[in-house]
């Protein structure tokens, strides 16, 4: 029992160490921190406009154009890893066909965005 307790000691070393380091972190910044609160400073700021107003009141499209181009390249890149990491554990036909396969798929998101670009969806006047 003691060796398959042993197995999890980094683990709990690990989480120590990162939660002392978050704690010292979190004290440092609250005493050292410059405090000088305004009104700018101490509003809630939330989609651009101000949190108070009416929740049914009608605002820019924009907002949501962004989050959603965000999503779909977050997205694309969190795929990326685990594809990449398996990729080399493929036979080498089955590695040559998911490589395309990513390609053409990592093409076919570039022609959107340079469409999107063009379109000027990514423009903030």
């Amino acid at each position: 029992m003691d060796a398959f307790l042993l197995e999890y000691l980094p683990i709990v070393i690990f989480l120590g160490i990162s939660s002392a380091i978050g704690i010292v972190f979190i004290l440092a910044s609250a005493l050292l921190a410059p405090k000088a609160p305004d009104p700018e400073k101490l509003s809630t700021y939330e989609c651009g406009f101000n949190a108070f107003d009416d929740a049914r009141m009608k605002f820019d499209v924009r907002f949501y154009l962004v989050s959603i181009l965000f999503i779909i390249f977050d997205l694309e890149v969190a795929f990326l890893f685990p594809w990449a990491v398996s990729l080399m554990k493929l036979p080498h036909e089955q590695a040559v066909f998911a490589f395309w396969s990513m390609m053409t798929f990592l093409g076919v998101l570039t022609v959107g965005f340079i469409y999107e670009w063009k379109k000027g969806a990514l423009e903030w006047d």
